[in-house]
């Protein structure tokens, strides 16, 4: 049954409307948006006069949660995973890969272009393979023993796997045959992101002329800026046409750092993600990241080794999006924008999800003053509530 929504704010694609209503059709789509002054329209009404709606959430980065990992390449924690989410107000994402060898990426791929159209919560847009094309100075948590030059073939092996649907490949810059493979994937509308990489400028440069156009959690695992050298963080702020990856959890980038970041490249070219990994929704302990051991306290995952370096987060995205509002560093609408239509446009999903607008399925989420998760809906039906 059509019904419509009233609300306080809508943050709609182009703009931020004050009150009015929201259709929603009965094939669960986005209808018409209507002011107050065209008047309450005929029909159900469900009422959030003092909330705000804003599209699902899109996490384009992430590993795992509800104690699940897509490494574990087991389609029913995958699942787990995708309801989990829609209480973190994603409504689409890109499971993760971590780096591993040839046949486990072939496994994990066709594992997930095999059911992902079975998903129950959070709907999966596509893949994120993260690695294993890095080089070992800044690997952070993945397992160097399996980093290697970028391989079309190997990558054409996972996308048939993957049933065409890996959306997003992270790579080090400075891996030799580097700027064939990014010629090669971009081509075919795949993002090509850099990332766990110890680039000079230049070298970044040449990958981003090459097709390359996100980069992998800024500031994270990645050769740092000074005068001199501007590095890869460098050119994650100053490069024309790109977006960056940001983890606001407070722990892996600063505050300012953030700040600095988004008014470099402005909201629009910034995609909040989370890079959560399987203890994300679950209580402190040890876990495991691929093959890493991981303690989780504090707020933060580790690896249990001597270098006790960042594991991946337990950020839930619903708060990446509130945070930079409360470091009053964003507007709750760019927020959202950097919530859900950055990060599927950086990665060619966002003619399927990240914007309200007439004909899309009705996946949003219900915010409330303060910019808390109150409720989520997918396809217009309710199923998460506070």
């Amino acid at each position: 049954m059509t019904y419509y929504i009233h609300a306080k704010k809508f943050f709609l694609h182009n703009t931020t409307e004050h009150g009015g209503y929201l259709e929603i059709t009965d094939d669960g789509k986005f209808g018409k948006y209507f002011t107050e002054e065209d008047g309450k329209p005929a029909g159900k009404v469900v009422d959030y006069s003092d909330k705000f709606i804003a599209p699902g959430l899109v996490d384009t980065h992430i590993h795992g949660t509800c104690g699940h990992d897509v490494m574990d390449n087991d389609f029913e924690g995958i699942n787990e995973m995708s309801e989990g989410l829609l209480k973190t107000g994603v409504t689409s994402w890109l499971p993760t890969t971590l780096t591993a060898s040839h046949e486990e990426f072939l496994n994990v791929c066709k594992t997930i272009g095999d059911n992902y159209q079975k998903a129950t919560g959070a709907k999966i847009q596509g893949i994120h393979l993260e690695g294993p094309f890095y080089t070992e100075e800044h690997k952070g948590a993945q397992n160097p023993k399996y980093f290697r030059d970028p391989s079309v073939e190997e990558f054409d092996d996972w996308q048939e796997a993957a049933h065409g649907i890996i959306k997003k490949i992270s790579i080090a810059a400075e891996r030799d045959g580097a700027l064939d493979f990014i010629k090669e994937v971009t081509a075919n509308d795949v993002a090509v992101a850099i990332g766990h990489t110890n680039a000079t400028f230049a070298q970044v440069k040449k990958a981003v002329e090459a097709g390359a156009s996100v980069f992998t959690h800024a500031f994270n695992g990645m050769r740092g800026f000074t005068h001199r050298e501007p590095g890869v963080a460098g050119a994650a702020m100053g490069l024309d046409g790109i977006y960056d990856e940001l983890i606001c959890d407070g722990h892996h980038v600063h505050p300012f750092s953030v700040k600095m970041l988004i008014n470099a490249q402005t909201p629009d070219h910034v995609a909040l993600i989370t890079d959560c990994m399987r203890a994300g929704l679950m209580p402190e302990g040890d876990y495991v990241l691929g093959e890493l051991p991981v303690i989780v306290e504090n707020g933060t995952a580790r690896l249990k080794d001597e270098s006790h370096n960042l594991a991946g987060s337990i950020l839930q995205l619903k708060q990446g999006v509130k945070n930079v509002v409360d470091w009053d560093i964003a507007t709750p609408a760019q927020a959202v924008k950097m919530g859900s239509y950055v990060p599927a446009k950086s990665t060619y999903i966002d003619d399927k999800c990240g914007i309200i607008a007439q004909g899309r399925d009705a996946d949003f989420i219900v915010l409330d003053e303060d910019m808390e998760l109150s409720e989520t809906y997918l396809d217009g039906v309710s199923r998460y509530q506070r």
